[in-house]
């Protein structure tokens, strides 16, 4: 929940976290979050209804036609009730961190948004809940939960109308771990840096955080999906993810990117073959980088990256003010990423309130945004194929 400035970087330069590495180790595998006033609010506020404005004009987007599919995609990282404590939380009011009153007020949200596809993160209580109050609402869905202890995960929840759901992949970010045998067999100085950095102080019995296989077991998941819109439309590709939160681990997180972005590519290239097309590729979640970090550069980097990535919202007047807004962090870490020079063109965004925005001053959660995140979207129009 509270982020930092980062420190120096640590493992980056280790060969593990280098792409190349990881690069080997993915073509091994057959598919592999100042005090500040408190706001006063009324109980009976409700959740601020989403706002999508028209793209005038973009070097990404084109002129709407009769001549395509239009669909509409929404990410959202909804606050994992397991995560909502009110010493996270001590700027908002206690009423609507109750699940009661959360669970009600973010599926308010979702119907509001009128999506065709929307990608979730920090989805707990899935079962039990979402999933079901979902199918009420005219959506199936595809989930994954966080390894170990955790108990949330991410979701795609789409509208069989809409989308039909033809492949999908599931990532685990602790098979990293793994990569670290391949990497210290194939590199004899890499095994040499890994039983320097074990011989460090342990963290607290947990393990030694200077040692790449602690490092990388951070529990964290993402989803590769492909939808059919239609027969006479090539299918997309729509990955949903969460990235590691701690700053400081920017060495993890960067790993994490590389290894989606390499997972991503051997993906579309199974749905380019199966369907003799080249999908267009959106790329959405919770990054928990903020826009220009090593993160984000590598993701809209045209050369090293194995997949070519815009950002949406950066191509289209700038990247949101925020997405995470809290006293004691608010920047921007969410985002949705296309595919360059693809055939799906973006019409119209969701529109993302401004620091002096009333409903938002004093932080997040509130009685009119019921997670710490804001949400984020777009209309797009996909083209027929050639």
């Amino acid at each position: 929940m509270v982020r930092s400035a980062s420190p120096p970087l640590r493992l980056l330069l280790h060969p593990l976290f280098q792409f190349p590495a990881l690069e080997q180790f993915v073509q091994s595998q057959p598919s592999l979050v100042c005090r500040s006033h408190k706001r006063k609010m009324s109980a009976m506020a409700q959740p601020i209804p989403g706002k999508f404005v028209p793209l005038e004009s973009s070097q990404h987007t084109e002129e709407s036609s009769s001549d395509g599919f239009k669909f509409r995609l929404v990410s959202y990282n909804i606050l994992a009730q397991v995560y909502v404590k009110s010493a996270y939380f001590p700027h908002s009011p206690s009423s609507c961190l109750k699940w009661k009153a959360r669970s009600q007020a973010v599926l308010t949200e979702l119907r509001n948004f009128s999506a065709d596809i929307l990608c979730i993160q920090e989805l707990d209580e899935y079962e039990s809940f979402y999933k079901k109050n979902m199918e009420t609402l005219g959506y199936s869905s595809a989930y994954i939960q966080r390894t170990g202890e955790k108990r949330d995960g991410c979701g795609i929840f789409y509208k069989p109308s809409s989308a039909e759901l033809i492949l999908k992949e599931e990532i685990h970010y602790n098979d990293l771990v793994n990569s670290v045998d391949i990497a210290e067999k194939g590199n004899n100085s890499t095994a040499e840096t890994c039983t320097v950095l074990a011989e460090k102080k342990s963290n607290g019995g947990h393990g030694d955080p200077n040692d790449p296989r602690v490092r990388l077991k951070r529990n964290c998941v993402g989803l590769l999906t492909a939808f059919k819109l239609s027969d006479s439309y090539p299918p997309i590709v729509v990955a949903n993810t969460h990235i590691y939160w701690d700053p400081d681990w920017i060495d993890v997180k960067l790993a994490q990117a590389k290894y989606l972005l390499s997972r991503l590519s051997q993906f579309r290239e199974h749905v380019s073959s199966k369907f003799s097309c080249i999908p267009p590729v959106i790329v959405a979640g919770d990054f928990n980088s903020t826009p220009g970090d090593e993160v984000y550069s590598y993701i809209v980097s045209s050369g090293e990256a194995p997949i070519k990535l815009y950002s949406l919202y950066a191509a289209n007047g700038g990247e949101p003010p925020f997405t995470n807004c809290t006293p004691d962090f608010t920047g921007t870490l969410d985002y949705i990423f296309l595919s360059d020079g693809s055939r799906l063109k973006p019409l119209s965004l969701l529109d993302i309130p401004g620091p002096d925005s009333t409903d938002v001053i004093g932080g997040l959660p509130n009685h009119q945004h019921p997670s710490d995140h804001l949400p984020i979207g777009a209309d797009f129009n996909v083209l027929r194929t050639a």
